[in-house]
């Protein structure tokens, strides 16, 4: 068998950023340290996490009055970031960047008494978070269908932003059926769709013609490595998204397959190895990389946490 490693996989900028906001909480002030949900979806970091002393929680009333307390990387609502104010507790906001960009986006339009439409999947903490950031009307749409049914107060001024875990490809539908329907629709250029996004759903596609499977390393709850399988399914190549490496199935793989291996954008690399060695076990003997975007995005932490020797995160973490 031989496999082929997607370039570029795994951790992007905003996830090396939210992690290291741990880290360094954690190294400055020690244990215990609060964060508010999973900083991102995945097991293996939050438990490595946790283990170091981090205590995750899902509301705010969890943590203790004064304590610290970091917002996860997927954003968080107006009111999550008041109902800490009044705790009296410590915030550390490891949104990503790319998050806090849309949160601005969405409240400018409303500031202009747009109707704001984000482009996502209601329920997910970056869209809930994005919701609650924006103080005027606002819809959550996920599937163009969805566009019929939006009752909003003046057809001219609708607006609309996007979910940063999904990719140009995954919106296209439904800012076509905005457009369709408010031709006057405003919303953002192409180029503030989230690079990490569609820089791997790109390499995937580019990879499709040359492997028989596609394996996508990531946690079930993840937006982005959902969207990956997706690319590949969509092409008619068998794609299955894992946590790890117990979850393969030998009987996926024929005795020379060419395998297509990527990971999300919250997996660490250890669980990519992990993939590929029990892949030898059954008879990989090839593991060749593709040639892609080299990403050199590096985000700064936040002014309380940052330090002069700002460089990679930490080797048992990627």
């Amino acid at each position: 068998m031989h496999a082929i490693l997607a370039e570029p996989r795994g951790f992007c900028a905003g996830v090396v950023r939210a992690i290291d906001i741990v880290e360094r909480a954690l190294e400055l002030y020690g244990p215990p340290v609060y964060v508010l949900h999973e900083i991102v979806h995945n097991r293996h970091v939050v438990d490595d996490l946790r283990a170091r002393g981090a205590v995750f929680v899902e509301t705010v009333d969890q943590i203790p009055p004064s304590a610290r307390a970091i917002f996860s990387a997927h954003g968080v609502a107006d009111s999550v970031v008041e109902a800490a104010a009044a705790r009296g507790l410590e915030s550390i906001d490891a949104t990503c960047p790319l998050v806090t960009k849309v949160h601005g986006q969405a409240q400018r339009y409303a500031a202009q008494d747009y109707d704001v439409i984000i482009v996502g999947h209601a329920g997910h903490p970056e869209v809930e978070g994005t919701r609650g950031s924006v103080r005027g009307r606002v819809h959550v749409v996920g599937e163009p269908h969805e566009v019929a049914d939006l009752t909003v107060k003046d057809p001219a001024r609708v607006a609309y932003v996007t979910q940063t875990t999904l990719s140009l490809d995954d919106t296209r539908d439904v800012i076509d059926a905005l457009k369709r329907r408010f031709p006057t629709a405003r919303g953002p250029d192409t180029n503030d769709i989230c690079y990490a996004t569609q820089n791997r759903q790109n390499a995937v596609k580019a990879l499709l013609g040359d492997i028989d499977v596609l394996l996508v390393v990531g946690a079930r709850n993840s937006s982005n490595s959902n969207r990956l399988r997706e690319v590949g399914e969509r092409a008619g190549i068998p794609s299955h998204l894992i946590g790890e490496a117990d979850e393969l199935d030998r009987a996926w793989f024929a005795p020379h397959s060419r395998i297509g291996i990527t990971a999300g954008a919250s997996t660490p690399q250890r669980l990519v190895d992990g993939v590929l060695e029990r892949l030898r076990d059954w008879g990989l003997t090839q593991v060749s990389r593709q040639v892609g975007v080299a990403e050199e995005t590096i985000f700064r932490l936040p002014p309380q946490l940052a330090r002069p020797d700002r460089g990679r995160l930490p080797a048992d973490l990627r």
